[in-house]
């Protein structure tokens, strides 16, 4: 950031007084402009034993399957960013059954939550950003060629339930490619 969105006067970075971390601060004005972690929410589609997957059309990761899932929008709830994300990218219509996953990936200022759904009927189709949209049984995952480690995540923490017969919620944290 180099100009204030307030006034326009440029800012300068540093700690603010009570404050622990540097930010951009105009001294023109006052303003004190956070930079706060971005939401990535979408969900795992089921139909029949089966799950919607999304070859990427954008970057990053083009050419890559992963679920529908997306940036939520200021004014979204978590549900309504990730059937939006459904609907975008897959012209799905799902139905969310319960949160899945967290996924913090704080190297890239992200926090992916997925929901655990199911579509409502056997229609999908390819949205803007999307090359390819299919259902997979888990011995056709394309593993190789998921986009993302949360997604993979995701996926594993899905199937894994599934074979359980019991769901749960699972927070894990992405640092450089590797849980913690």
């Amino acid at each position: 950031m180099k100009y204030c969105a307030q006034c326009g006067y440029e800012v300068v970075v540093k700690t603010p007084p009570g404050d622990h971390l540097p930010r951009h601060i105009c001294e023109h004005c006052g303003t004190i402009h956070y930079q706060n972690p971005k939401l990535v929410v979408g969900c795992v589609p089921e139909w029949q034993g089966n799950v919607l997957l999304c070859r990427r059309a954008i970057e990053p990761r083009a050419g890559f399957w992963t679920l529908p899932a997306g940036f939520m929008e200021n004014g979204e709830t978590l549900e309504q960013a990730a059937l939006r994300e459904a609907q975008e990218e897959a012209l799905a219509e799902v139905e969310l059954l319960a949160p899945l996953a967290s996924v913090n990936v704080p190297d890239i200022n992200q926090v992916h939550f997925m929901f655990r759904g199911r579509l409502r009927h056997e229609q999908y189709g390819v949205g803007a950003e999307t090359l390819e949209v299919n259902l997979f049984s888990e011995d056709l995952i394309p593993w190789k060629d998921i986009a993302f480690p949360s997604v993979r995540y995701t996926l594993e923490c899905f199937f894994a339930d599934r074979h359980r017969g019991q769901y749960q919620f699972h927070i894990t944290t992405w640092r450089k490619s590797v849980a913690v």
